[in-house]
Order: C-alpha cells, then structure tokens, then sequence
C-alpha cells in the first residue's frame, strides 16, 4: 500500500485543514462538512489527517479500542471483563481511518445483534458495525449528501453523544463511538436537509485555487507523489511529526482552557445578531475555540479565536438573503465581536469597578 499523501504538503485550503485539526485536537466539537467543486483535495485531506493524528492507547483484545483511563466510556465486553480482572490490559494502535460506502444500511453502520442465539444459548453476541471500528478514529463519508437520511441521522446522533446503544427484542448493547465525523459533497449534486446540515458542527466551502503559483505547486507536488510516494512523504515527515505532536499536546491541554463570562456573552451576542436558529452554534463556537486556544498553547480563549470558530461554525447556518455576502471572514467576524463588545458588554475590568462601585454605595447607605 502507498505512503498517504501528507497534510502537511496540501496547499492552500486552510479553512478546510483548520476544521480538522480542530476536531483532531477535540473530537467532541462534532465533525466538519466539507462542500466544494471536484478535484479541491477534499479526501485527501479526510485520509492524510487520519495518518497524521497520534497513536491511541486502548484495552488490549477490546473489539472497540476502548479509553483504558475513562471506564466510565467502555462498552459492555469491557466492564464485563473488568468485573472479573483486577486490571485490563493495555495497547497501542494507530488511528483508525474507516470510509463508509453511500450504499451502507443501518445495520451495517450500528451493528447488530444475534436474537437466535439469545433465545437459544441464552447468550448475547453482537457483530460490530462501522461505528465500532471508527471509535477514537475518524469516520468518513464521501457524498454525504446522497447518504440515506435515516443512516445519516444514525451517524450524527452516535457522533453527539459518543455512545452506540443497539437494543432488539429487549437485549442491549452499547459501546464508545467517538470518532471525528468528516463528511464531504459536491453541492451540484444535490444538497443536505437543513436539519442534517445543522447537525455538522462545522462547515467549509471550498473551490479551486486561483493563484497560478499555487497551482503550480500542487502539480509539482502530485508529479513528485506519483513517482515516489515513500521518498516524498519522507520528505515532509518533519512537518508532519511537529503537526501531530502539536495535536497531541494540545488534546491534553484543551479542557483546560478557561474562557470568562464576556466570551460567552461575545459568542451569544453575535449569534443572535446574526439571527442563528437554535443554540448549537454557541456550544461549538465555545468548543471550537477552546480547541483553537490550545492548538496554540494558550489556556485562554480570546476574541481572535472566537471569530475564527464563528468563521467555521456559522456559513450553514446563517440566513441569507439573495443580495447578502455568501461568507464573513475572520477579521469582519472579530470587528462585529468587538462592536458588540463596545455596545453591551463590560470588560472584566469594568464588571470589576462596578461590583467596587456598587459595593460602596451600599456601604454609604448603611452609614
């Protein structure tokens, strides 16, 4: 099997190469969209970051790759064996990358569970789906858009909650499923319900590049790929070790990132003056951001961040009229969070003097 074609070495395109190493680096932010033309790289992307992404700890012989630090998310093989073990063994896989076909059923996808046995043998077996191998990996889905609607519910329903539940004649079986959802489609093609659109965290809108120097090197660089894909991928190993070693501390670092009431009110402010149905967009601007602040090191969220998760989060969500622009960019994003920051919302230094305020002049009262 050929060397995958490195991240590293895909050029332009950086929306779409953000939105993903965001859900590398929080995998609960909830999966990316990415919509564009033919030929833009976008399983190229899908595949390369799957190979990028850091080696997994997982409970040795467990048929999901069970976390063996959070018990609380194993499936039902694996508290079972814990019952009978003191301790479980533990392994190390790579990244699992698993690519679903446009024609998979529900049962294909969930899995399924053998009734007969059941009620013969009195014993429970189950026969893992796609969603099994796709635990702590990535899932990916070219054509989302001609995915049958219910499998398709199936999938954004697993990847919100991050647990697989199958249940038939009053027999159950869960397991993990937590998986960085990628999706991908050609908008000439037919689109997504909005329903399901609304479901994918984030979203990019992709197309050709245009600058004649940029094209050039994607030639060059496909041309040098084709001929050598090992000598090429080793040519960029560097950068692809420092990317995924940057994705692995900042997986450790991102639920530590603190944000203030004035984010929160920045992240809902512009939500709502933008006329965002709903409230999933506040909750993955928030996670976005985090995942933002932590893939540069920070412990802090800032405007910057917040704009550029707005940027990722909001395209498929926003009504337009014919004659709106199709997209805001980051710093026309970041501009509207500061005036609405300017309106209607103190600083931390201002809520600071008016808490001093208000505490004196109930103490002038008293005296």
């Amino acid at each position: 099997m050929p060397a995958i074609f490195p991240f590293t070495a895909i050029v332009g395109q950086e929306r779409m190469r953000r939105a993903l190493i965001l859900n590398a680096v929080d995998t609960r932010i909830g999966g990316v969209l990415i919509r564009g033309e033919r030929g833009t790289a976008k399983s190229t992307a899908a595949r390369s970051l799957a190979a990028l992404l850091p080696h997994v700890k997982i409970v040795q012989d467990c048929r999901f790759g069970c976390d063996p630090d959070k018990p609380s998310t194993w499936c039902t093989e694996c508290k079972e064996r814990a019952a009978a073990m003191k301790k479980l063994p533990v392994a190390e896989r790579a990244t699992p990358f698993i690519n679903l076909p446009v024609s998979a059923t529900e049962d294909r996808v969930v899995g399924t569970l053998d009734i007969e046995k059941a009620i013969q043998k009195g014993e429970r077996h189950f026969e893992p789906g796609v969603l099994a191998g796709a635990n702590r990996g990535l899932l990916y889905i070219d054509e989302v858009n001609l995915l049958d609607d219910h499998v398709v519910d199936v999938l954004l329903d697993s990847a919100a909650m991050g647990v697989n539940t199958v249940e038939r004649e009053g027999i159950s079986f869960a397991h993990p499923a937590r998986f960085i959802l990628v999706g991908t489609m050609n908008p000439e093609e037919g689109d997504l319900r909005p329903q399901l659109l609304d479901r994918f965290a984030l979203s990019v809108e992709i197309v050709g590049i245009r600058e004649a120097r940029e094209r050039m090197s994607i030639m060059e660089r496909n041309i040098a790929y084709e001929k050598d894909p090992e000598a090429f991928r080793k040519q960029w190993q560097t950068k692809e070790d420092e990317l995924s070693h940057q994705i692995a501390k900042a997986r450790d670092l991102v639920d530590q990132v603190k944000y203030t009431t004035r984010d929160l009110l920045s992240i809902a402010a512009l939500t709502a003056s933008l006329n965002v149905d709903g409230h999933r967009a506040d909750m993955v601007i928030l996670k976005a951001a985090r995942a933002e602040a932590a893939f540069e090191g920070r412990t802090k969220i800032n405007d910057h961040d917040i704009a550029l998760a707005a940027e990722l989060a909001l395209p498929h969500r926003i009504k337009r009229t014919p004659f709106q622009q199709a997209e805001m960019t980051t710093e026309q994003l970041q501009e509207r969070i500061e005036q609405l920051a300017g309106q209607s919302m103190p600083s931390d230094e201002d809520e600071e003097s008016e808490s001093q305020q208000q505490e004196g002049e109930k103490e002038e009262k008293k005296t």
